[in-house]
């Protein structure tokens, strides 16, 4: 089955806001770009680490540096640089947008999933992620209809379904050599350019088209402003995100425990961050893991005592008395989560059971 999903296109910023660098550092990552646009990858990545020497936070050049990771078909390495950005900058989209890029390409839908929410999230405006988001549904569902055919092949709902989604995917993409994305710009305050510079035509370095058999959504920022424009709009101001308010961390772990009384699978993942590591194992283990072990009960009960939350920065601490009831079994143990914020959301970065 083949699926026409936009191939990502990526455009680097001709320049360089100057609250983030003077002007040799512009001129650095402007030499990048154009080693990027001639496909002298090695070259664009020993320039990018001596820029990003001398300025390691720098969200800009760590970006183009994840950038130049994915067209060397260093995944891992991209999805590294990503996810710690998302880290670092939780109130930037676009990292979250490229990870789930990485993530579609190697198949793991799922966490697409996540990460292009974790986008929509931070950005409620951001266009491309919808339909990034909207991609990774249509393959998700078209890989269930799949199995409910293996399982009934006499199924004619589903095989109608089933054409349905693959007419959907498969249409004509018009936009596929005007969608353009930039890197983020962000100031010495550790906030994203409201209003970035519209890309150069010029400056467009187009990834490698992937094959049939591996779909990718765009990598691509909201200033792609629609499918037959050549030049994004600008950003509209984003507001900033509200100081840090305990209840805010109470209402997300409540919404936690009453995901996983429900069961929802889906929901309860959704509330641990792109960089949570599980205690053991990989995470991909580790999802699979709680999802059986979710779901396997006939019901679930999940309450806690009144938690003790300290925020630090753009970190919360949580420490309560959790009681688990299940059919068949009953248990209570004290709990330390820690939150980052993202946005104006808060998610599960690391988890510790005493």
């Amino acid at each position: 089955m083949t699926y026409s999903l936009r191939t990502a296109l990526f455009a680097l910023c001709a320049t360089v806001c100057v609250s983030i660098a003077p002007a040799y550092a512009a001129d650095s990552l402007t030499e990048v770009q154009l080693l990027i646009r001639q496909g002298q990858y090695p070259q664009a990545l020993n320039k990018v680490d001596s820029y990003l020497a001398s300025r390691p936070k720098d969200a800009q050049g760590r970006f183009i540096k994840g950038l130049i990771f994915t067209e060397m078909k260093r995944s891992e390495d991209a999805i590294a640089i990503f996810t710690k950005l998302t880290e670092d900058y939780p109130e930037l989209p676009e990292p979250y947008n490229n990870l789930a890029v990485l993530y579609a390409q190697q198949k793991q839908y799922d966490r697409a999933r996540n990460a292009l929410e974790m986008a929509i999230r931070t950005h409620p405006s951001y266009a491309i992620a919808y339909e990034n988001l909207g991609d990774v549904y249509a393959k998700l569902a078209s890989q269930a209809y799949d199995k409910a055919l293996q399982l009934d092949t006499s199924n004619a709902a589903a095989q109608s379904k089933l054409a349905m989604i693959r007419d959907l995917v498969s249409a004509p993409d018009h936009s596929r050599a005007v969608n353009v994305a930039k890197a983020p710009v962000v100031s010495t305050q550790g906030r994203a350019d409201p209003e970035p510079k519209p890309a150069q035509p010029t400056a467009t370095v187009v990834a490698t088209t992937p094959t049939p058999a591996t779909s990718a959504v765009t990598a691509s920022t909201p200033t792609a402003a629609s499918a037959s424009a050549n030049t994004p709009a600008p950003r509209p101001p984003k507001a900033e995100p509200a100081a840090a308010n305990p209840q805010e961390v109470a209402k997300t772990l409540a919404a936690w425990a009453d995901a996983w009384s429900r069961q929802d699978v889906q929901a309860y993942l959704g509330f641990y961050a792109p960089a949570f590591k599980p205690p053991k194992g990989s995470r991909k283990d580790w999802e699979a893991e709680r999802a059986a072990r979710i779901r396997r009960p006939a019901w679930i009960k999940v309450s806690y005592t009144e938690p003790s939350i300290r925020i630090e920065g753009k970190q919360a601490t949580v420490r309560f008395r959790q009681s688990y009831q299940a059919s068949g079994l009953k248990t209570a143990t004290d709990k330390t989560l820690v939150f980052t914020r993202a946005g104006n959301a808060w998610l599960i970065l690391s988890e510790e059971s005493n």
